[in-house]
């Protein structure tokens, strides 16, 4: 048998509900309730690609030149963004994630992150996924097994679906005070306030051709994403305690047949570049954990 791309599949299944939990980087590659694609996804036979349903540990987003240092000692990551020289989302995306416990509706995994150039903190990550008739609740778990105190970021990359169009005809809203503007490698720059700008969001409109690949701050308590499609659904992502912020990604770097098909939504406990600059970075201490929940849904 040929092995797929993205591993063993485990699906989970919750009424007329489904989602697949892949192998390869512990990722969800697909959600639907009956016909309505909740979030878009990749295909059975199909690479990741887009970093769609991964998640990012330990750290999300960029980090530039790969460069960062920690109680002094400088470090260097690979740079898995070559062309704008960063080092980007984390170590674990390609792995393939050990299966502790699979459900009719629930799936655990876990993933040892042992030290490597760049990265000297070994960590055990958990993800579990579980199902219900209308929504997924996705739980990340990093706990410090090493025996120094470890600086850690987390994230994850879902994209919502436009329902089979563009997200040019969706409304969105996204509850943040602040945005990130970056510059041409990704990297931020200025925390701004959203007030009297194309990055307002707060009380939702359409995104008609906007391009938008960039982090939101100041968040409401308990934010959610909503993303009102033509089709009549509205699809939503929640972010829990510790997620800070939320990346927003229209997608127009991807592929011409992927672009503005799903809008990439980010909950992250950092900000871009956090390793290098500090900004938000959780440290645990040798035993320690952080414990993190977020999820999507179909609006009813």
């Amino acid at each position: 048998m040929t092995e797929r791309p993205s591993g063993q599949q485990h699906v989970l299944r919750a009424g007329d509900a489904t989602a697949v939990v892949t192998e390869v980087g512990g990722g969800v590659r697909a959600f639907t309730v009956g016909d309505v694609e909740v979030l878009d996804g990749f295909g059975e036979e199909a690479m990741c690609d887009g970093a769609r349903g991964q998640s990012l540990l330990p750290w999300p987003n960029r980090v530039a030149d790969g460069q960062w240092s920690w109680r002094g000692r400088d470090l260097q990551l690979a740079l898995t963004e070559p062309p704008a020289r960063n080092a980007i989302h984390g170590l674990t995306r390609w792995a393939n994630w050990e299966l502790v416990e699979l459900g009719p509706g629930s799936v655990h995994l876990r993933f040892r992150l042992h030290p490597q150039p760049g990265w000297p903190f070994p960590l055990r990550c958990d993800l579990r996924y579980a199902l219900e008739a209308r929504g997924l609740t996705v739980r990340t778990t990093l706990t410090n097994i090493g025996g120094e105190d470890a600086p850690v970021a987390a994230g994850a990359h879902p994209y919502l679906s436009a329902g089979g169009g563009l997200v040019d005809d969706c409304v969105l809203t996204v509850p943040a005070a602040r945005y990130l503007p970056t510059d041409d490698r990704g990297l931020p720059l200025q925390v701004l306030p959203v007030e009297g700008t194309e990055s307002d969001f707060r009380d939702g409109r359409r995104l008609a051709a906007q391009e938008l690949d960039q982090s939101f701050g100041d968040l409401d308590p308990e934010p959610v994403v909503r993303l009102e499609r033509p089709d009549g659904e509205t699809v939503e992502l929640w972010a829990g305690e510790g997620y800070r912020w939320l990346e927003v990604f229209t997608g127009d770097t991807l592929a011409p047949e992927r672009r503005r098909r799903g809008l990439g939504v980010e909950p992250m406990t950092a900000p871009p570049n956090a390793l290098a600059t500090g900004t938000d970075l959780v440290v645990l201490a040798p035993g320690e954990q952080l414990d993190l929940a977020w999820g999507v849904r179909l609006s009813s």
